[in-house]
């Protein structure tokens, strides 16, 4: 339903039922209680991102009866928030959780069509990138509001090559996913939020950009468009290299991510930062856009240059550490 005067209902819905959640939430205790990896002091629920499977929900049926892919898009964000959700309730095994991916990951390939239309080594290599995507995305949630803002960047920036340049896909699967952000944002975007994304929300944002992007790169014949993840991407992959290098377990709660650096070391304010992040990746989406719309042979060039010089800008956490 492209419809502006539904959406006021669509927000008092999710609104609604996110007050529902945290009452569920209360009676169950599904919090989160703070530890010495945290970057928050106090209990606050967890899981409140489920908020976009609920907006996923509600677009999948605003038509009926709905489009197969709708269906099929559903289904496979349902399986990954069902096991995520769990994973926030009680820890799950790694094999649980990578099966459910896999699976999930399998599904959306086939309503895209990717199984028909790709050779199988770029396969392999879309299913890498996606489960790396969706687990760099899980893991830099961790301060109030940084996922929920970062992502409201890459949908509006999406939304426009959408209605601008390139039209990939129904206006409002990328609105409803807009909407969801602003009502999440409301109680987490907070010096001390009420509600916290927790694997579920994360997973579920991810999952939803991702399906976006898959889209818009096979619309338009061009992977240029995976620079739209770049700032979580090179402190995702930068803080992995590190780790490797003091010898860490990568898949251990850690502190050394540039965002913890800044909020948990030089003590700045998590909304200030996680509105930084968001900024610099709408810039960043906003000059590959012009870009890819005047000089298309060159803006590999330039997103190449970008790449180079954010992970430059990186290497600033390093200089932080040392002064401590």
């Amino acid at each position: 339903m492209n419809n502006f005067l539904f959406y006021p209902v669509v927000i008092a819905i999710l609104f609604l039922a996110m007050l529902l959640y945290f009452r569920i939430a209360g009676k169950f205790n599904i919090i989160d209680k703070p530890n010495e990896r945290s970057s928050h002091n106090y209990v606050t629920v967890r899981g409140g991102g489920i908020v976009f499977w609920m907006a996923a929900l509600l677009y999948t049926f605003s038509s009926f009866p709905p489009s197969p892919f709708a269906l099929l898009f559903f289904a496979s964000l349902t399986m990954l928030s069902i096991v995520s959700f769990w994973d926030d309730v009680s820890s799950l095994p790694n094999k649980t959780r990578i099966t459910v991916h896999f699976l999930a990951i399998s599904l959306l390939f086939y309503g895209l069509g990717i199984f028909r239309v790709l050779p199988v080594w770029q396969i392999i290599l879309a299913y890498i990138f996606i489960a790396g995507t969706l687990n760099a995305y899980n893991f830099m949630d961790g301060i109030n509001g940084i996922t929920g803002l970062y992502s409201l960047a890459v949908l509006i920036a999406l939304q426009y090559v959408n209605l601008q340049i390139l039209r990939f896909t129904p206006p409002d699967f990328i609105n409803y996913a807009i909407l969801a952000c602003i009502v999440f944002l409301f109680f987490n975007y907070r010096k001390q939020a009420k509600c916290f994304a927790g694997d579920v929300g994360s997973m579920a944002i991810a999952f939803w950009i991702v399906v976006l992007l898959l889209q818009l790169i096979m619309e338009s014949q061009s992977i240029i468009w995976i620079l739209f993840l770049m700032v979580y991407g090179v402190d995702s992959i930068c803080t992995i290299l590190h780790r490797l290098y003091l010898r860490q377990n990568i898949f251990r709660a850690h502190r050394l991510h540039f965002y913890q650096i800044l909020t948990n070391d030089r003590r700045s304010s998590h909304l200030i930062v996680s509105a930084g992040y968001a900024l610099t990746q709408l810039i960043i989406c906003l000059i590959i856009i012009v870009l890819y719309q005047q000089f298309q042979l060159s803006v590999w060039v330039v997103g190449i240059s970008l790449l180079a010089l954010y992970s430059l800008i990186y290497l600033l956490k390093f200089a932080m550490l040392k002064k401590e």
